[in-house]
C-alpha cells in the first residue's frame, strides 16, 4: 500500500504530465499555423509521450492500492514570438518536470517506498533524455540565428522523428 504523502505527490505528478501534454498540444498548433509541420510532428509525439507518462503513474497508483485523483489542468499560455521561444519554453518546462520528479524520488526515499523509487528511477532517466532533446533543438535554433533556410532544415529533421517504444506500464 502506498502512503498518503507519496500518493498525493504521484497524483500531483499525474497532473503535471497531463499539463505537459496539453502544453505541447498547444505548441503543435503554433507550429502548424506557421507551416512548420516537422516541429508540429515532434511536439505531437511529445504530447503523446506525456500522456503515456501520466498513465504509467495512474497504473502505479492502481497497482499499489492507491487512489487516483485527477485535478483540473490549467490552460497554458500559447502566445509565442518565434519557434526558438516555443522550444525554450518547452525546455524550461522539462527542467521544471525534472525538479518535480527529483522531489518525488526524494519523498519515496524518505518513506522507504522501494516500488516508488524504482518507478522514479525510470522517470529520472527519461528526464535526462527529455532535457537533452529539447536543449539540442534550442541550441540548433540559436545557431540558425533567424535563418529561414536553417529553420527549414531543422523542421525537416524533426519531421523524421519516430515514436519511441514505451515499456510496459509499471
Amino acid at each position: 500500500m502506498v502512503s498518503k504523502e507519496v500518493q498525493d505527490a504521484v497524483n500531483g505528478q499525474i497532473k503535471n504530465e497531463f499539463y505537459a501534454a496539453y502544453l505541447y498540444l498547444g505548441m503543435v498548433t503554433y507550429f502548424e499555423s506557421k507551416s512548420l509541420s516537422g516541429f508540429g510532428h515532434w511536439m505531437r509525439l511529445q504530447a503523446r509521450e506525456e500522456v503515456l507518462h501520466a498513465m504509467r503513474l495512474v497504473d502505479f497508483l492502481i497497482d499499489r492500492g492507491g487512489r487516483v485523483e485527477l485535478g483540473a489542468i490549467e490552460a497554458p499560455d500559447l502566445e509565442f514570438d518565434s519557434p526558438a521561444e516555443v522550444m525554450k519554453t518547452a525546455l524550461a518546462h522539462e527542467e521544471k518536470v525534472t525538479a518535480s520528479i527529483n522531489d518525488l524520488y526524494a519523498l519515496a526515499v524518505k518513506h522507504n517506498d522501494y516500488p516508488a523509487q524504482v518507478l522514479m528511477q525510470w522517470f529520472v532517466a527519461e528526464q535526462v533524455e527529455e532535457e537533452k532533446n529539447a536543449g539540442e533543438i534550442v541550441d540548433q535554433l540559436e545557431l540558425a540565428a533567424g535563418s529561414a533556410s536553417a529553420l527549414l532544415v531543422i523542421d525537416g529533421r524533426l519531421a523524421d522523428r519516430i515514436p519511441e517504444a514505451e515499456e510496459a506500464p509499471a
